[in-house]
């Protein structure tokens, strides 16, 4: 037998129990605390004890549903890729919508047991309600299954809309879980790491207009008056280079302890991380893995990139849930995903234990209202909260790595501003017009302040 911690053998033996009277388990997890590893176990004792002979697992990514592969065969000491005499197979989400009527057959001739990894991915209490994939779970395998075991490190979903397989409790209709593993519990524990989470706001912003200028003294003034894209700020150079700047001097101070640490960065689409890759490479002399869902081998590279050395690796959606790379420590926040479910899953990315160096994950946003809401409950929920606030001077206008002159702070009309293009992604020269006006098609942000940290974190 493996072992366990504390909270994975608790959780295994309530399972077991809670099985002789029901066929669905629950099981709710910090993001990094070990969901897989409980998983696989619990699934071992039950292959043991002749109560199942056939183990299907299902996950939101392909990368995800590959790391879940080699727990499986790692624990249960058995091939598990599906092929006769395997314990099992594991599968994208997706594959439920392509399986035939023999496929589901299995489940009349064995007694099948089958994991769902991030359920909240799934939805519906019944067909009518549900997603497609919850639909083929409530089709096929509710009633069917001999066991489910369903795993989640955050219990809701975006569109509220009820997760499958689940309970809910009247009349505030509160998720039911079978076992329960908080942030809280897992810190104490020293199972995960203790969260800070930088919230980087600029106390001088401008947006011009085709007919006027608004300055703003703050990200959150600025996004409560929604008068700019919040893909306009995560896609301007002067904030992802200082964003970057930032994490990567942390990252370099990180690494003199820890060679292996990394970073990762979390993009919002590939042409955006191509920028954020040509900055780390060119502005800071680190080379970054990149993956997409363009990245044929992306599964690969993770895979390599997981036992190397390199320091930073740039994700569009194929690393912000499930994927474990314990030696990330450091994340940047930069895609367009402001949901609290996708938030918790990227700062569960630099969660995860390790065996040396300082054990605290960094997760770098920028202090817009939503991602500052999310914070503040994240430090509720953890012991021993502190805030501090630093600040720094820009480090940059436009493209260039000029500071702007100080007197200059006050958005002086008399000088030509450098502003970044979001459309043609070049910098420009806006020349103010005799009447003080600035002649636009839409409006441009530009950083001219001070930018400035708060700091939430556990001591």
């Amino acid at each position: 037998m493996m072992h366990l911690r504390k909270w994975q053998a608790t959780c295994v033996e309530q399972a077991l129990i809670h099985y002789e009277n029901s066929r669905h388990f629950l099981c709710l997890a910090t993001p990094g605390a070990g969901k897989t590893t409980m998983a696989a176990e619990l699934s071992r004792r039950l292959l043991v004890d002749d109560k199942i002979d056939f183990i299907l697992c299902f996950s939101p990514s392909v990368a995800v549903a590959e790391g879940m592969r080699l727990s499986m065969s790692r624990v249960l000491e058995r091939r598990f890729d599906g092929i006769i005499g395997a314990a099992g197979c594991s599968y994208t989400y997706q594959n439920l919508l392509f399986f035939k009527e023999d496929f589901w057959q299995l489940f009349a001739s064995h007694n099948v047991m089958v994991i769902f990894d991030e359920i909240h991915h799934c939805s519906g209490t019944e067909p009518d309600n549900a997603n497609a994939w919850g639909e083929e779970i409530l089709l096929n395998i509710q009633d069917q299954a001999t066991y489910t075991l369903a795993l989640t490190g955050t219990p809701w979903r975006s569109d509220q809309a009820p997760i499958v397989l689940a309970r809910y409790a009247d009349p505030d209709n509160r998720i039911q879980c079978d076992y329960r593993y908080g942030l809280r519990e897992a810190i104490e524990d020293r199972v995960c790491r203790r969260p800070k989470i930088v919230l980087i706001d600029n106390d001088l912003i401008s947006v011009y207009f085709s007919s006027e200028t608004k300055s703003y003294s703050s990200l959150a003034e600025l996004f409560n008056q929604q008068d700019i894209r919040y893909g306009e700020l995560i896609s301007h150079p002067v904030a992802i280079r200082h964003m970057l700047s930032t994490a990567n001097q942390r990252l370099r101070k990180m690494r003199e302890e820890v060679p292996n640490a990394a970073g990762l960065v979390v993009a919002a689409s590939v042409e955006h991380a191509a920028l954020i890759t040509q900055i780390l490479a060119t502005e800071m002399n680190q080379q970054a893995v990149l993956v997409t869902y363009k990245t044929p081998d992306a599964v690969a590279q993770i895979e390599k990139f997981r036992s190397s050395d390199a320091a930073w690796i740039i994700s569009v959606g194929m690393i912000s849930e499930g994927t474990d790379i314990p030696r990330l420590q450091i994340c940047c926040h930069l895609s367009l995903i402001r949901t609290e479910l996708h938030y918790r899953q990227v700062l569960g990315r630099v969660l995860r234990m390790t065996n040396t160096g300082p054990q605290e994950g960094w997760l770098y946003t920028f202090a817009v209202p939503e991602l500052i809401a999310f914070a503040e409950r994240i430090s509720e929920e953890i012991p021993e909260q502190q805030v501090v606030i630093q600040e720094y001077h820009n480090i940059g206008i436009g493209s260039s790595d000029r500071t702007w002159p100080s007197h200059a702070t006050n958005t002086p009309s008399d000088i030509p501003r450098l502003v970044w293009d979001p459309l043609t992604h070049k910098q420009i020269t806006l020349h103010k017009t005799h009447d003080n006006t600035a002649t636009i098609e839409s409006p441009f942000i530009q950083l001219f302040g001070k930018f400035r940290e708060q700091i939430l974190a556990t001591y």
